[in-house]
């Protein structure tokens, strides 16, 4: 095999960072045709740089929807008030709100798993990881430093310094357990899930993306769920283990649900992405 255009050896580390790739050649899933899709392990250097871009692009978005989980997930809604408004345990179900944005990152993460393969989506993983950890401690940083006199200047709800700090901080401000909870579940969810895809991948010889995309989220989902849950709830503020299981029950559910309506996201994103990585790079 060579590189694009060239007569001189396709090498597998030639354009992506050996910490960050090092899986063999493999072309993928053929089209229709008969023919394979473009895969990120077999390119030329422009296509390389397109795809350089492209895994930026996803690793930012993944990133952002990460730490927007964090700082959204404080306030809790009332989920389908009107279909199930006993919940399943004849109470009101409640959520937090992170339960709708934290999905969009296991999405994400299984397109990088199809397209770019399993180190790069473990190092997308750990770089949300360590990013989402930087952004929780500005934001204490950000609630230490005192307050000025004319912070609540212009704002008709709060008068003092001391009414604007406690809105922040029951905005912005965690608890500790809730973090170390939040971090532990994300870690071994996502890396679960990333392994999970590719085992089945494997098992199916590269067919049936829905089943890969669904089975590892499902698992993942699952694991992430019990161990948020019982860290913050059950050990740190220590509710009932029945109370805490009904929540879990809940909460999984809904996250199967946002799995199903995710699958043909996963499809139009692995389409486009192949797509886009297919055409010839641009000469300017």
């Amino acid at each position: 095999m060579t590189d694009a255009g060239t007569d001189r050896p396709w090498r597998e580390d030639t354009w992506l960072p050996a910490m960050a790739w090092k899986s063999p050649v493999s072309t993928g899933p053929k089209s229709s045709r008969g023919t394979p899709f473009p895969s990120c392990e077999n390119m030329g250097l422009n296509e390389q740089d397109k795809a350089e871009k492209a895994f930026a692009v996803l690793m930012a978005a993944f990133v952002v929807v990460l730490v927007l989980t964090n700082v959204i997930g404080v306030k809790l809604f009332l989920a389908f008030p009107t279909l199930l408004p006993n919940g399943f345990f004849g109470e009101p179900i409640t959520l937090t709100t992170g339960i709708i944005t934290y999905p969009v990152t296991f999405l994400l993460t299984d397109v990088v798993c199809e397209v770019y393969g399993r180190k790069r989506a473990n190092l997308m993983v750990l770089t949300g990881f360590g990013m989402s950890l930087l952004s929780l401690i500005l934001i204490q940083i950000a609630s230490i430093v005192p307050g000025s006199q004319v912070w609540p200047s212009g704002n008709p709800n709060f008068e003092t310094v001391a009414e604007m700090q406690t809105a922040f901080d029951s905005v912005f401000s965690l608890p500790g357990i809730l973090i170390f909870g939040s971090m532990t579940a994300y870690l071994v969810a996502q890396l679960t899930d990333v392994r999970l895809f590719h085992f089945i991948k494997r098992m199916t010889q590269d067919r049936h993306l829905w089943l890969r995309n669904n089975g590892s989220t499902m698992i993942s989902q699952l694991l992430d769920t019990i161990i948020v849950n019982s860290i913050f709830l059950g050990y740190g503020l220590g509710l009932e283990w029945t109370v805490v299981g009904k929540i879990i029950f809940a909460s999984y559910v809904f996250k199967l649900i946002l799995a199903a309506i995710d699958t043909p996201f996963i499809y139009l994103g692995v389409f486009l992405l192949r797509r886009y990585l297919a055409r010839k790079a641009n000469p300017r």
